[in-house]
């Protein structure tokens, strides 16, 4: 809102009219989501560049990784837990166990093990009910460390707007979803994503 109205003073001092200037406004709720992914792509660029640092220097000596806080190394080991699981998750998902909450989580539902298609049997049965848990649990705890991290990365916010911030992942992650997954809207009523028209 600051922004707009140092732009409008600005433009009165330059001697501008309004009828000479088009102005596009995103809503703040626009902006705060572009701020977000904006961040989370950050992290996912870091987490890449963490994985293929050399430990040695185009003279062949062995050189020290940069030093990081726990809090960043956290947030990188975060992203590497949920991308080491994004295949199962994603089974996990197209056999209607799990969902896209509408808190930026994944959202456990009953296993159900008699539908389950030919091809995904071996996988169904691969996992024990305490592994299922424990994957969705280890996914959720990685999600919340980044939603975090990003908050920290932005000095306008704060964790006084990490419902906010759970909001935009949980969109985030609505649009990323496959045809076929169930997601939960604002209201709380799940539904299951439609084939994009």
């Amino acid at each position: 809102m600051k922004k707009i109205f140092i732009f409008f003073i600005l433009t009165g001092l330059a001697g501008c009219t309004l009828a000479d200037v088009k102005v596009e406004m995103l809503s703040e709720r626009t902006a705060l989501e572009n701020q977000v992914l904006g961040s989370y792509n950050s992290l996912d660029a870091q987490m890449l560049l963490a994985a293929s640092v050399r430990g040695v220097d185009t003279s062949g000596n062995i050189t020290r990784p940069p030093e990081h806080s726990r809090e960043y190394k956290d947030t990188i080991n975060a992203m590497q837990i949920i991308d080491f699981h994004a295949d199962d998750l994603d089974t996990f998902k197209h056999l209607g166990w799990v969902g896209e909450n509408n808190q930026g989580l994944v959202e456990p539902f009953s296993i159900n093990r008699t539908d389950v298609p030919d091809e995904l049997k071996s996988f169904a049965d691969t996992y024990s009910a305490e592994e299922f848990e424990f994957v969705i649990l280890k996914i959720n705890e990685s999600r919340e460390k980044i939603m975090l991290r990003v908050i920290y990365m932005n000095e306008d916010l704060s964790e006084s707007d990490l419902t906010e911030v759970r909001k935009i992942f949980a969109k985030i992650n609505a649009e990323n979803a496959n045809p076929g997954d169930k997601i939960q809207d604002a209201e709380g009523n799940w539904l299951t994503k439609k084939e994009a028209s």
